[in-house]
Order: structure tokens, then C-alpha cells, then sequence
């Protein structure tokens, strides 16, 4: 049984819509899969962040108090502010490392990627279908 061509525009709207609403999913899929695997990775950086740095801020302790005591006698002082000033120095260094890998961004990489390819598809259409038009 032939369809008229009220059927058939509607049946072809009813397939584009079907394959929309895949695309989407799958692209939806990809988003919320991304995000569990980036919720990870930052629950484990972050639980190794800070185990480092507690055992980091007890080796620096420990090691500040042995050349204090070191040089109590005669530059006691001096020891104090020199080891101050390396701490301090340190943290400025790593506190603008830390500014600048957060600059990087990297969430949802991939589906932003796959969107963009989508978006360019729909927008410019190819040679090849082009040529099938002429």
C-alpha cells in the first residue's frame, strides 16, 4: 500500500525525530558517564593531596625544628628566619602552579568535542552532498 505525501512527510519527520532523540541520548550517555569518571579521579586526588601533604607538613615541621636546634647557639635567629622565608617561598611557588593547572580545562572534554562535530555537520553541509543535490 502506497503512502500519500502527507504520510510519507510525516513518517520522514517521525525517523528524524527518532534519530534525534538517539543522538541525544547517546551524547546525554557520554556527559554523565564523563562526569562519574571525573568524580572519581578527583575523590582519589584529592585523598592523595591530602595524605601528602599532612605527612609534607611534618616533614617540614620536623626538619625546621632540627636546624633551629642545630644552630640555637650562635644563629638561632637567623636559622628561624631563613627557614621561614623557604617555607614561605615554596607555598608562593606552588600556590601559582596550582592557579595555573586549575586554568586547564578539561571537564566534559569529550562531549564537548563530539557536539562541536555534530554542531559543524549540520551547519556546513559537505562536497559530497553537494554533488548528490546537482
Amino acid at each position: 500500500m502506497a503512502l500519500g505525501p502527507t504520510q510519507r512527510v510525516f513518517s520522514a519527520a517521525k525517523r528524524l525525530l527518532k534519530s534525534l532523540i538517539a543522538n541525544s541520548e547517546t551524547r546525554l550517555r557520554l556527559a554523565v558517564f564523563e562526569l562519574e569518571e571525573e568524580r572519581a579521579r578527583l575523590l582519589v586526588l584529592l585523598l592523595l593531596a591530602g595524605a601528602s601533604l599532612l605527612l609534607l607538613l611534618l616533614g617540614i615541621a620536623t626538619l625546621t625544628a632540627l636546624v633551629v636546634v642545630l644552630f640555637w647557639d650562635s644563629y638561632r635567629l637567623t636559622a628561624i628566619a631563613i627557614s621561614a622565608g623557604v617555607l614561605i617561598g615554596a607555598s608562593l611557588l606552588l600556590a601559582v602552579i596550582a592557579i595555573r593547572q586549575s586554568k586547564q580545562h578539561s571537564l566534559l572534554k569529550e562531549t564537548l568535542k563530539q557536539l562541536a562535530a555534530d554542531r559543524a555537520l549540520l551547519e556546513e553541509p559537505s562536497d559530497e552532498t553537494i554533488r548528490r543535490h546537482r
